[in-house]
């Protein structure tokens, strides 16, 4: 009877072992991405490329947007949603590619020491749900404020709606910001 006890109590403790190592793996996946999706939000050259809705608009490896901020701080939520861009360990000031006046870069110091791109002063965003440079789905109001593509060269003429489910409180975007 002894032998069967620890028969099943090993068992138990084999099970209960694997459905740990799951969880941590699930754990350490989790933790990878971050690891990955936080490498992603540096850049160091800011251009420009073409938009059909809104024509020229500022692009730093994806789209680039402003924040006219509300009530509700952006913080580590709004951040996973809304990625500051910032510049690599060790670069101090961004570059100017094509289609962008140098003058109008800058950068503003965040926590950790990081430096955020700036444009005309006003800090530059991605939206995590943009794949690529032109690409415009983050053109929205949330509860985190109203966040608007850069437009360069003329008005943004056009207004687009928007909203995203995962921002929370999205309601209808307006065109973007000109510079």
């Amino acid at each position: 009877m002894r032998q069967s006890f620890g028969a099943t109590t090993r068992g138990g403790r084999l099970g209960s072992a694997a459905v740990a190592i799951v969880a941590l793996g699930g754990v350490m996946a989790s933790m990878a991405a971050e690891g990955a999706a936080a490498a992603t939000t540096t850049s160091s050259t800011v251009s420009t490329t073409k938009n059909a809705k809104f024509g020229t608009i500022l692009v730093s490896g994806k789209t680039v947007y402003t924040l006219k901020a509300s009530s509700t701080p952006c913080t580590a939520r709004c951040l996973k949603i809304w990625p500051e861009v910032v510049l690599p360990k060790g670069v101090t000031t961004p570059t100017a590619g094509s289609g962008v006046t140098a003058a109008m870069l800058g950068t503003v110091a965040r926590s950790g020491g990081v430096m955020q791109i700036t444009y005309g002063g006003k800090p530059l965003y991605w939206f995590f749900d943009d794949k690529r440079a032109g690409q415009v789905n983050g053109n929205i109001t949330d509860k985190w404020g109203k966040w608007s593509v850069v437009v360069i060269g003329k008005s943004a003429a056009s207004s687009t709606t928007g909203s995203n489910s995962n921002t929370g409180n999205s309601s209808a975007g307006t065109g973007g910001v000109s510079f």
